[in-house]
């Protein structure tokens, strides 16, 4: 009679565990698909920053252009026309990263980088492990009761 039991058990147990395993494949591919969503927004969010600051530099680069000219029209020096250089750069910078493929320049950048360089995304130290987050937050306990926060 405890065979019987035992052998019940063991296929409710193999059951449950293939049962688990699928919840926890679930829960990955949720977790994966969260970071993947989290940062294309944050993608959209930088883009919409560059083509923010593009238009207020764009805006800065022609009144500072037009004063320039205007002062070069009326001395006839040629070093007044020199900031327009720099300036120009700049601008055409921020149009590239706001409006131009820049972004996608980087991305394949950053694919050559992880396909051909991967020594270099290596972290100091390695990847942390459970023993030692729980050492550093031993060690955060620690301080905290040597130096009491002040009242």
């Amino acid at each position: 009679m405890g065979g019987l039991i035992s052998i019940n058990l063991e296929e409710f147990y193999k059951k449950n565990e293939k049962f688990l395993q699928n919840l926890n494949e679930i829960a990955m591919e949720r977790q994966i698909q969260l970071q993947y969503q989290m940062q294309e927004r944050q993608k959209a969010l930088q883009i919409a920053r560059s083509r923010d600051i593009f238009l207020w530099f764009s805006a800065f680069n022609i009144t500072a252009a037009t004063g320039l000219l205007t002062g070069f029209r009326r001395t006839k020096r040629p070093y007044l026309l020199a900031p327009l250089v720099p300036l120009t750069f700049v601008n055409l910078y921020y149009w590239d990263l706001a409006y131009g493929n820049k972004v996608h320049r980087i991305r394949m950048e950053a694919e050559h980088i992880m396909s051909h360089e991967s020594d270099m995304l290596e972290l100091p130290c390695g990847l942390p492990t459970p023993s030692s987050v729980d050492q550093g937050r031993l060690d955060a306990e620690e301080k905290k009761k040597i130096h009491p926060p002040l009242p």
